[in-house]
């Protein structure tokens, strides 16, 4: 069944059903529920997933037949992209040390900041930097020593896309506060909602004028370390 092979892509990727559905637009449980009764997935939604997850081998999707990866493709790197995303042919994305920069201001308004590498991965959606990932809230789609690569956010009052993921600087009084979160829309006025996808940590409001600094998460990349 196509709907059962689409559960052993997200299982292999570490893509949850919850931001895979947020992802090709659909309902929420939709596709785990058909991966999970085993019922057919529609043409339409087939055709999605072909087009925003570009490394699924078409052949494997659709019959079973050949590899479930196009040839090539490092099941380690996931991309989350806009259907109005371009791709680059080739970039290099700095990647920086967020403790030893002091957070993410310095790095998007590039005050003394110097990137430790650069990550060079054909046809990704333009970056503009890269971080490592701590702790678990987005766990099991991110894990802590994970990266992220993003696309920063200039306007943060009028460009958010809601149901997407961020990395965000949220101003905590003292001290920064740094965090991996999808955006959802507040009941709160003058407020954002922070989703997490670990279920163990709570949806949080926090207001508008607490944010510090704004990026679009585009891809992130895990390390499968053999000892």
């Amino acid at each position: 069944m196509v709907s059962q092979r689409v559960g052993e892509y997200l299982e292999a990727k570490r893509i949850s059903y919850y931001a895979f559905e947020n992802s090709l637009g659909a309902s929420r449980g939709s596709i785990s529920k058909a991966v999970k009764d085993g019922k057919s997935i529609g043409s339409n939604v087939l055709e999605r997933i072909m087009s925003l997850y570009t490394d699924i081998n078409p052949e494997w999707l659709l019959t079973g037949q050949g590899e479930m990866l196009k040839e090539g493709e490092n099941p380690g790197i996931k991309t989350y992209r806009l259907k109005t995303d371009t791709t680059v042919e080739s970039q290099q994305i700095p990647l920086y040390d967020l403790e030893a920069v002091a957070g993410l201001v310095p790095i998007f308004t590039k005050t003394n900041t110097q990137p430790i590498d650069h990550i060079s991965i054909p046809h990704l959606p333009k970056c503009d930097g890269a971080v490592y990932v701590t702790g678990d809230s987005m766990y099991p789609l991110l894990k802590s020593g994970d990266i992220v690569m993003y696309k920063e956010v200039q306007d943060i009052q009028n460009s958010i896309f809601w149901g997407e993921m961020y990395l965000l600087s949220i101003d905590m009084g003292d001290e920064e506060y740094i965090t991996v979160k999808y955006i959802h829309r507040s009941d709160e006025n003058g407020c954002i909602k922070l989703v997490s996808e670990n279920p163990r940590h709570q949806d949080k409001d926090v207001g508008m004028d607490k944010i510090r600094a704004m990026a679009l998460v585009k891809a992130s990349i895990r390390m499968n370390a053999m000892k």
